[in-house]
């Protein structure tokens, strides 16, 4: 019994000390990003930690809502490296290719306008419409709020067309949430990346699932409405989901649950390795059975579609629409539960610390 008790004591130190080091390194290497701005760029970059600006995000293109923050595209190539560094210390492989190849199809986007004007199929004012959403690999922003270190809470936005990172540390612990990516097109159809999908494991994976159920799941899954025309809990709106919807998990087989795990998996491990493992050992936890599963829409690809997975500690949701119904433009969003730009992280830091 001792041995057991001291192995479990071991592991939980072992688990915490893994928790800060990875914190420790997204600290170091922010701290080395800002050491590569000079003064006017700093000024463009960091904010007071309590400045309420911080919890504003969006993933509208730059050209509707401007963003705090220095101009990704503007940084030195010096800069731009430690930045990268940034990165990948917060995410995951994955999540770091999703995250540049987001960026990159902006520029991809920009040149399929441009194609459609030059072949006739959009007239001038549409492509100058298009071209004053200021859509562009470099047209993202950084913004640190706070200064980045292990005995006080700070954090880092980066942002732009379809993508917001909101992360907040306090030295020891992190949280990314909300997190929200996105793709336009989803799947790109024409020119030299011609099948490029970029988030093409959040649309594969959801069919898997939902193709998986018996009718009589589907019968409870599928709900009869109209699909979103954007995710529910958007920050363009002031919509809330407060309701479970859609088929427990309790109610699949374990080739089911396996499958639901996949797709939570695929949202989660966008991150480093420890936060990722940290979130979704939290999910199976309190138990993947109470997780709800909601399908909306088409299910086939190419046609627009949606999804929700509710569950006590986190909420994602999934939707695929397109300006013209033809499924080919994603958002999608993962939450922790109450600890947005990280609320119950702050908590704890500051029940535990002497301010």
């Amino acid at each position: 019994m001792k041995i057991i008790l001291n192995l479990l004591l071991w592991g939980l130190f072992f688990a915490s000390a893994s928790f800060a080091q990875s914190a420790n390194t997204i600290t170091e290497s922010a701290n080395q990003f800002l050491n590569t701005l000079s003064t006017d760029e700093l000024k463009k970059t960091t904010y007071a930690f309590t400045d309420s600006l911080r919890y504003k995000w969006t993933n509208l293109p730059v050209g509707l809502v401007p963003r705090p923050g220095i101009q990704y595209g503007s940084l030195s190539d010096k800069s731009r490296m430690a930045f990268h560094r940034v990165l990948s210390a917060m995410l995951s492989s994955q999540g770091y290719l999703k995250t540049t190849s987001i960026m990159q199809l902006d520029d991809i986007l920009n040149t399929l306008y441009q194609q459609a004007f030059d072949s006739g199929k959009i007239d001038q004012k549409m492509l100058k419409m298009m071209q004053d959403l200021k859509w562009a690999h470099g047209n993202y922003y950084i913004s640190i709020w706070g200064k980045p270190q292990a005995s006080e809470a700070w954090g880092l936005n980066f942002g732009g067309h379809h993508m917001a990172l909101s992360l907040t540390a306090d030295g020891r612990n992190v949280s990314m949430s909300p997190y929200f990516v996105g793709t336009d097109p989803a799947e790109v159809k024409s020119g030299k990346y011609s099948g490029l999908r970029v988030l093409s494991k959040e649309e594969d994976y959801g069919f898997m699932l939902v193709n998986a159920l018996t009718d009589m799941q589907k019968a409870v899954a599928i709900l009869k409405q109209e699909v979103p025309q954007d995710i529910i809990t958007s920050p363009q709106s002031s919509q809330r989901i407060t309701s479970y919807y859609g088929i427990a998990a309790g109610k699949f087989n374990e080739d089911q649950k396996a499958m639901l795990k996949l797709l939570i998996q695929e949202y989660t491990h966008n991150f480093e390795h420890q936060k990722a493992h940290q979130l979704f050992d939290k999910i199976i936890k309190s138990g993947i059975d109470k997780v709800y599963f909601a399908w909306v829409g088409s299910l086939e690809n190419n046609k627009p579609h949606y999804y929700i997975i509710n569950g006590p500690d986190f909420l994602i949701e999934y939707d695929n629409v397109g300006f013209q119904n033809d499924g080919n433009h994603i958002h999608a969003i993962l939450r922790e539960k109450g600890n947005d730009f990280g609320a119950d992280l702050l908590k704890q830091h500051y029940l535990e610390t002497k301010h």
